[in-house]
């Protein structure tokens, strides 16, 4: 079953604001029992206005996208956090750029805490982002592929969007971790960004752990 959230975040926020929908319509009926009646419709019809906002279908993202300007140009977006540097996803960007000028855009999504989220304060998390990103660009360009990088919205997805707006990418590439050691998978995180977005998607999976094993032995 998908987490009907999009991040832990915004579970986060879903839990102070269950507190304050009951906590307001206790206080009002306190106060007097018909005025408790009109804060519950009031914040009731709030409430089921944005599910159904949220639930309305939505076709795939319009992307500020340029048209290719040559045949053998090929331009990646990839999308990664802690599996950034890792072999198999720099393997699968050098076999889908092979044989074209490859143009890749490395975007590494800026997680955080709930309570960091919620107070504004994601120095930390940026930071992190920021010196992953920046070993793997030294690792692709060790392998010969030129890429550039940023860091991203802290939400895959809305990540993934922020980048289409100005960087036309003919493919897709999303990084997780293996199943059951991915918050992204458990998310659905791909599938969401299947749905999303009109532009080819690849799927890796870097098993950090297996890698580093492997260069141990």
């Amino acid at each position: 079953m998908l987490n009907p959230f999009r991040s832990e975040a915004e579970a986060y926020r879903f839990v102070w604001l269950t507190i304050g929908y009951f906590g307001l319509i206790v206080a009002g009926a306190l106060i007097n029992r018909w005025l408790g009646l009109a804060v519950f419709v009031v914040l009731s019809a709030i409430v089921v206005g944005a599910y159904l906002r949220r639930r309305a279908p939505g076709g795939p993202a319009v992307t500020a996208t340029r048209s290719r300007s040559a045949p053998d140009e090929r331009r990646i977006l990839v999308v990664a956090n802690e599996t950034v540097s890792g072999d198999t996803l720099r393997d699968c960007i050098r076999e889908r750029s092979e044989g074209y000028r490859g143009e890749v855009l490395v975007v590494s999504p800026a997680l955080n805490s709930p309570l960091r989220h919620w107070v504004s304060d994601e120095d930390g998390a940026r930071s992190a982002a920021q010196a992953r990103l920046e070993r793997s660009l030294g690792r692709l360009r060790d392998a010969g592929i030129e890429a550039r990088g940023e860091i991203g919205d802290g939400e895959p997805v809305q990540a993934i969007e922020d980048a289409l707006r100005t960087f036309g990418a003919d493919e897709i590439i999303i990084s997780t971790h293996p199943e059951g050691r991915s918050n992204w998978l458990e998310r659905g995180v791909v599938e969401r960004a299947r749905e999303r977005f009109a532009v080819p998607i690849t799927h890796v999976v870097v098993d950090l752990e297996r890698e580093r094993e492997e260069v141990a032995e």
